[in-house]
Order: structure tokens, then sequence, then C-alpha cells
């Protein structure tokens, strides 16, 4: 067994539920995400950003400011 590739599995799988759950906050909230917004939300790999995003989607009223220190 591949210790490392579960590993990078698990840490994909958080990664994608971060992004997931950013933009059903967007959604529910009724709040546009542009495909630039949304494409840039999915290509991240960092945990820390994607966890200081899904704090700011609570906040912002404007998809945009997700990505505003301060926000």
């Amino acid at each position: 067994m591949n210790w490392g590739r579960r590993s990078d599995r698990r840490e994909e799988g958080r990664v994608e539920g971060w992004a997931a759950a950013i933009l059903r906050t967007f959604q529910r909230r009724q709040i546009d995400v542009p495909a630039d917004i949304r494409d840039r939300i999915l290509a991240s790999t960092d945990l820390d950003e994607l966890g200081t995003w899904f704090d700011r989607s609570h906040e912002v009223v404007d998809a945009r400011e997700l990505f505003t220190e301060g926000s």
C-alpha cells in the first residue's frame, strides 16, 4: 500500500470539500459567482487559504470580496 498516495487523495478530498462548501455558501446566500471567481476557488490547493475564504463567504456581499483582506 502506498501511504503517500492515500494521504494525497485525502488532502485532495479536503481541498475539494472546502471549495464546494464555499460555492454552496454563495449559492445559499444567493450571491452570483462569476466564472473567474469559481475557477480561482476550484484551483486553490491551500487548505488555509480555503478556510479563510470559507469564513469570508459568510460575510461578503459580492463574491469578488472573498479575496480582499479585511472583508
